[in-house]
């Protein structure tokens, strides 16, 4: 079988050009930005809740008033908002969590300036990537954009976030093993295209948490360290690959269309991690090693715990390919129907 949708042997990869990681080194964030933060106004797209935290460091580093402009939601209406402000910026900084990173990227890539990563937690992999999760679109799924020109990662900032972030953090990785195994699937059905260094990136980086579960579940500045440079591996997964294949597939689908269910519950890795402890099922996987893994790191592992219904997750299951009919993945071999979908969350345990 072929598919009419199968990609073309070439493909462009983008990656960041450089990643400063450590303790203490938001105050290096002025000369890391470099020439940037020195030619026109820097614009610094951050959430409510992140900006009393960081501002006054920031400020102090850039060496004087950048624009500081409120991300209230990871929607286009807060893309077009960072646009206004930064359209005659040298470039734009996004600090916080995925919906500032997210925002100020697709804002950044509209406009053709540089784009910076900040991130303050380790929620899920767009701090790297190429790649914009964003409402308001026309698609429920993540676009491509261009990754961060630099990524600052301030261990002390992140570790200081609130577990329930970086446990989510952790069912983005875990998400990668089925993403993978979608990925190889597709390949065998299809003919796409499949990038075997890419996938093992992204394996790798999932097995940070399969592996060391109980270790990084600590969530001390060791374990956030390696939970940040695993989440960052996976992004660079996807920039190599030139697309989201190595990150995301059945699980991502799973957490998407719950998202148009129950718009308002569980973070984006919770979902996605809940969706790997099913979709490992459907590919013979080892499903009860991921469920181990995501218990040891206090991320949730059944509907209830993220206030989903058993209605939702069940037509989540079933309609999820739907979102993305040119993506082959383990449910458009399937082809789950209700009855089906309903055994296999109770065979898990999500419902």
């Amino acid at each position: 079988m072929t598919s009419p949708n199968v990609e073309p042997r070439y493909h462009l990869m983008e990656l960041p050009n450089k990643v400063l990681i450590g303790e203490g080194i938001l105050g290096r964030l002025g000369e890391f930005v470099g020439d940037e933060a020195r030619k026109k106004k820097v614009v610094i797209a951050s959430g409510s809740n992140v900006t009393p935290k960081v501002k006054g460091a920031i400020d102090s580093a850039l060496g004087g008033t950048p624009l500081w402009v409120e991300v209230a939601a990871a929607d286009l209406g807060n893309v077009e908002k960072v646009e206004r402000a930064a359209s005659m910026s040298a470039c734009i900084i996004g600090v916080g969590g995925g919906k500032s990173v997210d925002v100020g990227k697709l804002a950044a890539f509209r406009l053709g300036v540089s784009f910076y990563s900040v991130p303050t937690s380790a929620s899920h992999d767009g701090i790297s990537s190429p790649f914009a999760s964003l409402k308001g679109l026309d698609r429920p799924y993540s676009v491509m954009a261009k990754p961060p020109v630099g990524i600052l990662a301030d261990i002390d900032v992140i570790s200081s976030a609130p577990r329930r972030l970086l446990a989510s953090g952790c069912g983005d990785l875990v998400s990668k093993l089925t993403a993978v195994k979608d990925w190889q699937l597709s390949q065998k059905v299809t003919g796409e295209y499949y990038g075997g260094y890419s996938a093992s990136l992204a394996l790798m980086s999932a097995g940070v948490v399969l592996d060391r579960s109980r270790m990084i579940g600590k969530f001390g500045t060791e374990s956030v360290r390696e939970l940040v440079e695993a989440l960052i591996s996976t992004g660079v997964a996807a920039g190599i690959a030139g697309s989201s294949r190595p990150c995301s597939g059945s699980e991502h689908l799973f957490s998407h269309y719950l998202d148009i269910l129950a718009p308002s519950s569980g973070l984006h890795g919770e979902k996605c991690g809940i969706g790997t402890i099913m979709m490992a099922k459907l590919h013979g996987l080892d499903w009860r090693r991921v469920k181990s893994a995501l218990r040891n790191v206090g991320a949730p592992v059944d509907a209830s715990a993220i206030g989903v219904s058993d209605a939702d997750v069940v037509q989540s299951l079933v309609k999820a390919s739907s979102i993305r009919p040119d993506r082959f993945t383990i449910l458009s071999k399937k082809k789950l129907d209700e009855k089906r979908a309903a055994a296999l969350a109770r065979a898990t345990g999500v419902i």
